[in-house]
């Protein structure tokens, strides 16, 4: 016989797993596209994006990788979309072509947040990233506070990025402004590829063996196959030894932490891959509930700036570590 107590005690189950269906349901599906997978930094990157679409009661779907396609970029929108998703995250490492995928999502009514990246144009909710013009001048000033005279090399990332552009034009500018006895020496590549990176700056030093310092755009990609280069052509010296070049970076990783710690690199500009991850999900799950964004400054140290008709971009800080901070844990680097 089924007994009062019994009766409530099923309606009250019942009562708790519809309002946990509910909960489920209510919380929004949102897609993340990984550039690569190939480096440290986007590595780290997808580990951020798990834990913090746990925090912030997001239904992530799987991530899936682009591979510096744009087809494949496209393709995983697409399936994205057939999959339920409301919003998506990528990084445009193609600035220009991103008005596809833009365009696809607005279609759907799907709402994008760029991270790392701005798109060209939008429309994009809010773009999450640091000032990259900042990546190139950091650098610069670095190199030139500890090289009075001689060549420098930068290697560059995808020209067709803007983060390969920006970082590229505020090195080489700051250069030419402010160290005129600096020769500057450049390593393009296509879609930051480590082989040419290190192709690249082979033939470089075999012509220029005696260049001074050396500013990668991406440590991540250019870190390993750098160092490989110059311990081949016998020029890697730890920091303090004669011949020592100076190496500085972008992405804020472990490894160009131990590099630093070991004598090998000297400083890097750290990106902050914790804060693409949380602030990234933050706009898109905001923007998803109908909410729209200003230039202006933030509740978290950054400011919004508009840096294209109808793009805003919340530049997050990146600071420059050194021998001096790279025990600092409160950088992402140390914590993973």
């Amino acid at each position: 016989m089924t007994t009062l107590k019994g009766m409530l005690g099923a309606a009250l189950l019942a009562s708790a797993a519809m309002a946990g269906a509910a909960v489920a349901q209510d919380k929004p599906k949102i897609a993340v596209d990984l550039t690569t997978l190939t480096s440290p930094f986007w590595t780290a990157y997808n580990g951020y994006i798990t834990a913090e679409a746990e925090a912030q009661g997001i239904d992530l779907l799987e991530p899936f990788n682009s591979e510096f396609d744009t087809a494949k970029q496209i393709t995983g929108v697409k399936n994205a979309i057939t999959l339920g998703a409301k919003g998506i995250i990528f990084s445009p490492f193609d600035s220009s072509a991103a008005g596809t995928v833009l365009k696809t999502a607005a279609d759907a009514g799907v709402k994008v947040v760029a991270v790392d990246v701005a798109p060209t144009e939008g429309p994009v909710a809010v773009v999450v990233r640091a000032n990259n013009v900042a990546y190139g001048e950091k650098a610069c000033q670095y190199i030139g506070e500890h090289v009075k005279e001689g060549k420098v090399v930068q290697i560059m990332g995808a020209q067709a990025s803007i983060n390969g552009r920006d970082r590229g034009n505020g090195f080489r500018d700051c250069v030419t402004k402010n160290f005129p006895n600096l020769i500057q020496l450049e390593v393009p590549t296509n879609a930051w590829g480590a082989d040419e990176a290190a192709a690249g700056l082979d033939t470089v030093l075999t012509a220029n063996p005696d260049v001074k310092a050396i500013y990668m755009h991406a440590g991540g990609v250019f870190l390993a196959p750098t160092l490989q280069t110059l311990k081949r052509k016998g020029l890697l010296h730890p920091a303090g030894e004669e011949g020592h070049v100076i190496i500085v970076s972008n992405d804020g990783i472990p490894q160009e932490f131990e590099a630093i710690r070991n004598g090998e690199a000297d400083a890097t500009v750290s990106q902050p891959a914790d804060l693409y991850a949380k602030y990234g999900l933050m706009y898109l799950k905001a923007a998803i509930e109908g909410k729209t964004f200003a230039a202006g400054p933030t509740d978290h140290n950054s400011t919004i700036v508009e840096v294209a008709p109808g793009v805003l971009e919340d530049q997050l800080d990146a600071p420059l570590v050194t021998k001096e901070n790279v025990d600092d844990k409160s950088l992402w680097g140390n914590n993973l």
